[in-house]
């Protein structure tokens, strides 16, 4: 059936080449266009995160390699600093076109590993007993949930799983 929403992995994936195709045209953009697409990439990072973190990670707890889901909820971490810190910027701040490279490579990174042949969360995904049709049906619904609240509410501060603000902040300097 055409309309079919697809499984959790074939949306996680499309929504992969959406945000890549975002980071290449901010590169090939206008100084003016930059910013609207960078924050259309941070919105994107953000729903894609937590649709990651609320269904699809829970999901494969103790279906796949503990070290991989624990990477990946790291590297989400990582990438919503840097989303947070764009999504309050401007073209204009000093460091801001080096936050968005810099968050495209860590996005490139995490999705290699996400979907590597044979290895990748992905492909062990698909080696377990998950229903992923379901689990897709369920994502998309939150997905579109998201959508709605981030257009209507604007982008929520990140909800960071694996960095205290005690590691954000260094009160001391660090022997």
């Amino acid at each position: 059936m055409a309309d079919r929403t697809p499984d959790a992995i074939a949306l996680l994936k499309a929504d992969h080449r959406k945000v890549e195709e975002l980071f290449e045209q901010f590169e090939t953009a206008t100084p003016k266009k930059r910013q609207a697409i960078a924050l259309e990439i941070c919105t994107e990072l953000m729903i894609h995160t937590m649709i990651e973190e609320e269904l699809f990670y829970p999901a494969l707890k103790n279906k796949v390699d503990a070290d991989i889901l624990e990477e990946a909820y790291v590297e989400h971490d990582g990438a919503k600093m840097l989303v947070a810190q764009i999504a309050n910027g401007s073209t204009e701040d000093e460091f801001y076109e080096a936050k968005v490279s810099v968050l495209s490579e860590e996005i490139r990174h995490h999705v290699r590993e996400e979907e590597r042949p044979k290895e990748g969360m992905f492909a062990q995904a698909r080696a377990t007993d998950l229903d992923l049709q379901a689990l897709g049906e369920t994502m998309a619904m939150r997905k579109q949930e998201l959508k709605a609240r981030f257009k209507s509410e604007g982008l929520p501060p990140p909800k960071m799983r694996t960095i205290t603000p005690a590691e954000v902040e260094l009160s001391e300097p660090v022997a």
